[in-house]
């Protein structure tokens, strides 16, 4: 699947998983950094969506290796 951050305002270390692929679109879980302590969703997110964030910015793919460090 995919871990993406999400561009934030600030420092806030805010991601998103893709848990589940559908025809249409993903499941996904959102973790949000909320003053101190992490804000955890489970959301739905069409293909068209995802492509436009991607497209835009505002989702950008994370490395292997800064996974480990997000999910710390």
């Amino acid at each position: 699947m995919g871990t993406y951050t999400l561009k934030t305002i600030g420092k806030s270390t805010d991601y998103m998983t893709i848990i589940k692929e559908m025809e249409d679109g993903y499941v996904v879980k959102i973790v949000r950094d909320e003053d101190g302590y992490d804000d955890v969703t489970t959301d739905y997110i069409s293909k068209t969506l995802f492509d436009s964030c991607i497209r835009t910015g505002y989702l950008t793919k994370v490395a292997t290796e800064e996974k480990a460090v997000v999910n710390a």
